[in-house]
């Protein structure tokens, strides 16, 4: 039986590849800013999107977008907060999305939701 872990690269790995195929650039995978772990950072012209991956078997739960937590959109805010501070060398229109997949011997079926949330004041 596969772990959580993973699980979690390949839907990473899917992702990465459906947005190259979109035309983005991937820029960093696993991007690390203390405990909070994006998953991908990737780039389409003058956006940067950080990027949260869900992949589910089926959607009975609920689809795997809706497991992205108002906790982990905070994390990934302040750790995105940090990355264009310390690597970006221009002034990037900044996004947040998530990939949701829902992956089974059946189909795959891949959703790119863009600005999936938004920071806060």
């Amino acid at each position: 039986m596969r772990t959580t872990k993973e699980i979690g690269d390949e839907g990473e790995e899917m992702a990465a590849a459906y947005l190259h195929e979109k035309g983005f650039v991937i820029l960093e995978e696993k991007w690390r800013f203390g405990r909070v772990e994006v998953d991908l950072i990737a780039q389409k012209g003058n956006v940067i999107s950080f990027v949260e991956v869900k992949l589910r078997k089926n959607a009975w739960a609920g689809q795997p977008w809706e497991f992205v937590t108002t906790s982990k959109q905070r994390s990934i805010i302040k750790a995105a907060d940090r990355y264009v501070q310390w690597k970006v060398n221009f002034d990037p229109e900044i996004r947040f999305d998530v990939v949701s997949i829902i992956h089974n011997q059946e189909y795959t079926r891949i959703e790119h939701l863009e600005n999936a949330f938004y920071p806060t004041l």
